[in-house]
């Protein structure tokens, strides 16, 4: 009787041979050498929680080219950037040399800036300077509307000086005199009414026929509180006299 020879790798033995394991080389950590052996290989941990990062990142700072030259560049090279001006370069040194250090510089600063624009503001209006105006007097319409107010006279900008008037009569006890007081307050109360509406519509087509299609919104009731007041107290100061045209 022969005896079985080998069995060819791939194939189940023949008969009652037992079966041959196979041997894979196989990569460390994936596949343990013998299958069918009760023994198991340890897996390394370092190559299950290896960092990939440093492995992507060692091929890159190897291939970054190193220059050890040491020659100084031509000053007549360009450096890929315009030149400053003097005055932005002093400019730019001033703004950080005046930059403050510490909390209590800032606010004093600040208070000074607050103090300086409150202090360009009143030379404003009482010279009438456009830049340095509120909000609420800036444009040409609101100045059209000043100007409009100050050229003539007002029934309402002569209710401070008639209302002390009228207040002086009333304290006087005689009957009489008290009447006229109270027959005073009704007559300027109704001139100043009707005078505010008169000027309200006339300033209203003033500014339509000077300033078509522009919003002048507000202008007519801006133009109505200032004649409210003597013409010495307005703010911003007049820059007409009466009579003048604006």
């Amino acid at each position: 009787m022969i005896p079985p020879g080998p069995a060819a790798p791939g194939r189940a033995p023949p008969g009652n041979t037992l079966p041959v394991p196979l041997e894979t080389p196989g990569v460390a950590g994936s596949f343990p050498t013998g299958l069918g052996s009760g023994r198991v290989q340890p897996v390394p941990l370092g190559f299950v929680f290896r960092s990939r990062a440093k492995e992507e990142k060692a091929p890159t700072a190897d291939k970054a080219p190193v220059n050890f030259s040491k020659q100084t560049r031509d000053p007549q090279a360009p450096k890929g950037r315009p030149t400053p001006k003097r005055s932005e370069a002093q400019s730019q040194r001033r703004s950080v040399a005046n930059t403050p250090t510490t909390r209590k510089e800032a606010a004093k600063r600040q208070r000074e800036e607050r103090r300086q624009a409150l202090e360009r503001q009143r030379q404003a209006l009482a010279g009438g300077v456009e830049r340095y105006l509120p909000a609420r007097d800036r444009g040409p319409v609101r100045r059209f509307a000043r100007d409009w107010v100050d050229s003539r006279y007002n029934v309402a900008e002569f209710f401070l000086p008639l209302a002390v008037v009228i207040l002086v009569l009333s304290v006087v006890r005689v009957s009489s005199v008290q009447s006229v007081a109270l027959l005073l307050w009704l007559v300027v109360i109704v001139l100043i009414v009707l005078d505010s509406a008169v000027s309200g519509f006339r300033l209203k087509k003033r500014l339509a026929e000077r300033f078509p299609g522009e919003k002048t919104r507000g202008a007519v009731a801006y133009a109505l509180m200032r004649s409210l007041q003597m013409r010495r107290l307005r703010l911003p100061k007049p820059q007409v006299k009466r009579g003048e045209r604006p």
